[in-house]
């Protein structure tokens, strides 16, 4: 699963499509969309006419908690959509009327079993609803995507869920973070990058999957652009106190 994936939330349509093919251009191999985004066929077809083999892009899509009780056919209708036999990985997109409802796992561990989601995983729980799914089932999500950035950095929901051999995906980099705080823009003028690569960067230093979203060609590709520096422990834990360092 690479690092830094594109988020498509609000990007549909003629420019949803032009924009996802913007990122795969740029060099981009993880698209994460949504039934409730109502893109995937934009996704599917920006990476069809991209040229690229679909085995070296890894897709996310996610399951409604509306759609509870029909998942096998809302994957279907994914799968459709997206022109694959395939998703590397299917999320249940929220805890379905705030449960963690064990027999929706269950559906979603038997299409990963059917071939139809590489990884399976959840987005937007709680660790207590995690380890529900766990006790019921004993399979544990790969993945648990929640917003993450510096302000809501919270190491020991980071321990927990590497405890449980559950990879933390952040989304909303961005949001509640001020790119201004002196803390990121010293930072990303010690290494000669922008602030906002500073944030992503940190991402990356703490193991977490982060996917940005932005339509504009110049910021899609800055925020690819995060391999070619380090962030040093002392740099890391100065962005980490940024949100209280719980």
């Amino acid at each position: 699963m690479p690092m830094v994936g594109f988020g498509t939330w609000q990007v549909t349509g003629r420019h949803g499509y032009e924009t996802i093919r913007c990122a795969l251009e740029a060099g981009y191999r993880h698209i994460d969309t949504a039934t409730m985004y109502g893109n995937e066929a934009e996704v599917g077809r920006a990476l069809r006419d991209s040229g690229l083999r679909r085995e070296d892009v890894f897709i996310t899509t996610k399951l409604p908690p509306g759609r509870v009780g029909r998942e096998r056919e809302t994957l279907q209708a994914s799968l459709r959509a997206l022109g694959t036999d395939h998703v590397d990985l299917w999320l249940i997109h929220w805890p379905p009327t705030d449960e963690a409802r064990p027999e929706t796992w269950r559906e979603f561990l038997a299409a990963r079993q059917a071939g139809l989601a590489r990884a399976v995983g959840v987005s937007n729980y709680s660790t207590a609803q995690i380890d529900e799914l766990i006790e019921a089932t004993g399979q544990a999500p790969a993945i648990n995507q929640i917003p993450w950035g510096p302000s809501y950095h919270d190491a020991r929901r980071l321990a927990d869920s590497r405890d449980r051999g559950v990879a933390v995906e952040g989304y909303s980099p961005f949001k509640n973070t001020d790119l201004g705080d002196p803390v990121l823009t010293s930072i990303a003028a010690d290494h000669g990058v922008t602030p906002a690569q500073v944030v992503l960067r940190w991402h990356l230093e703490h193991g977490i999957v982060v996917i940005p979203k932005s339509s504009t060609p110049e910021r899609i590709v800055a925020n690819l652009d995060v391999f070619g520096f380090r962030l040093t422990p002392d740099e890391v834990r100065r962005i980490d106190r940024l949100g209280g360092a719980r």
